[in-house]
């Protein structure tokens, strides 16, 4: 059943959120901290344990795939909620904390780019087919073969 699927994306939810209040109270913050992404972790690791035990009925699959499509605009309009100025004003470590993380998420992209090899660029690709296309084509004699 379809419901199913909302009654896990509920249970997920609840656990998530309960541990970001929990882990928002042990970093010292009145906020809950990253409950819906530890939710959407739980809900992931719910529906790949189901599918390995072969639980994963089509109705909760359904439920789950629906509901997890939402976790984009609901982190959007939790985000939108939050007072960036007065995080600002509170000091300067959140702007660090901000730059740090871009510049490590820059870092992680250039050393998976690095690590990947060489890539083929799409101008290189377009140059290869239009070689192909200028290639000419041979032509073979009509007649018996041997």
């Amino acid at each position: 059943m379809t419901i199913s699927g909302v009654a896990l994306l509920a249970i997920c939810t609840l656990l998530g959120g309960y541990l970001g209040d929990l882990l928002g109270v042990a970093l010292g913050v009145k906020a809950n901290v990253g409950g819906v992404g530890i939710a959407m972790i739980f809900l992931i690791a719910a529906r790949l344990w189901l599918g390995r035990h072969s639980r994963l009925s089509h109705g909760l699959k359904t439920g789950v795939e629906f509901w997890g499509s939402f976790y984009i605009p609901i982190v959007v309009a939790m985000a939108a909620q939050q007072n960036v100025v007065a995080a600002a004003k509170g000091g300067p470590i959140v702007l660090v904390a901000g730059i740090g993380a871009v510049a490590v998420c820059f870092a992680m992209v250039a050393l998976i780019g690095r690590l990947s090899g060489r890539v083929e660029t799409m101008d290189e690709i377009e140059a290869r087919e239009a070689e192909k296309l200028a290639a000419p084509v041979p032509h073979f004699k009509s007649g018996r073969i041997g």
